[in-house]
Formats: structure tokens, C-alpha cells, sequence
């Protein structure tokens, strides 16, 4: 799990049946200071999340699936809780 930065969504006008009624976001990964860390992916939003939204994002094949409750989708990643604050705590 990484948290993320929601930067856009995708819009497909053809799209496998498994995505159908989803939103695919694109994400950007954060590190803990806020700044952009590695490249953007394509996740499946779960939360109703919306562009510039910090997000948690999990990043595993099996465990997305499980959470969207299909087996066989071709996904990895979906977006699981919008994040209020983070931080270290002094």
C-alpha cells in the first residue's frame, strides 16, 4: 500500500466488463512529505475519491481483485480510503 495523489481519471468508451461501473483514476505516489515519489498508475477507485484527493492505494494483484470481488479482473490497484491527514506525530 502506498498513498497517492489523485492527478486525473480516465474515461473508455470500450473497456473489459470487469471495469464496467468503476472509475479509473490516475494516482500519483506520494512520499511522506508530500512530494511526488516514482511514477503515476492507473487505479480503480472503491471510495468515490476525486481529483486532488490523497488517497491510499493498494498495489496488489490478488488482494484488488478480492476487493472488487472477481477473481479474474486484470487489475492491480485500487484505491482504498481517502486520507485526511498524515504525518509523524511529535
Amino acid at each position: 500500500m502506498f498513498i497517492a495523489k489523485v492527478i486525473g481519471t480516465v474515461v473508455a468508451t470500450e473497456k473489459h466488463e470487469a471495469y464496467q461501473g468503476r472509475k479509473i483514476m490516475v494516482v500519483q505516489p506520494l512520499d511522506l512529505q508530500g512530494n511526488s515519489h516514482g511514477n503515476s498508475i492507473l487505479a480503480i477507485d472503491e471510495v468515490s475519491a476525486g481529483t486532488g484527493d490523497t488517497v491510499l492505494v493498494l498495489n496488489e494483484g490478488s488482494s484488488a481483485r478480492q476487493i472488487v470481488n472477481n477473481d479474474l479482473a486484470p487489475l492491480r490497484a485500487v484505491i482504498m480510503g481517502i486520507v485526511d491527514h498524515y504525518g509523524q506525530e511529535l
